[in-house]
């Protein structure tokens, strides 16, 4: 049975770094697209980085381009997203979600979700 597992949010002060973890089982990363989303109170949920498994060609949010880098070890069945700089306005639920090869970095491309991991930036 496909499961997503995230792990490694909690409470850091802005600037701070957090890395988060997802791990998949019941399946291989290599013909799958996987991805980060996020979604704050009362707000939509986003996407924050993808990582296709073809080339490994990567995607991000404007608003974390240059902060956030995806990384995947198909080996370890195990996808990261550092993050770096952050800020109180990065302060979500980040959930993990895994899609078809060929899907965009959007919440309607992805078929399977884990249930989230909580980062809370504040002072």
């Amino acid at each position: 049975q496909l499961q997503l597992v995230e792990s490694g949010g909690g409470l850091v002060q802005p600037v701070g770094s957090l890395r988060l973890s997802c791990v998949a089982s019941g399946l291989t990363l290599d013909y799958y697209t996987i991805g980060w989303f996020r979604q704050a109170p009362g707000k939509e949920r986003e996407g924050v980085s993808c990582i296709s498994s073809s080339r490994g060609t990567t995607t991000y949010a404007d608003s974390v381009k240059g902060r956030f880098t995806i990384s995947r070890d198909n080996a370890k069945s195990t996808v990261y997203l550092q993050m770096n700089s952050l800020k109180p306005e990065d302060t979500a639920v980040y959930y993990c979600a895994l899609g078809p090869v060929q899907t965009m970095c959007v919440p309607s491309g992805m078929h399977y979700w884990g249930k989230g991991t909580l980062v809370t930036v504040s002072s």
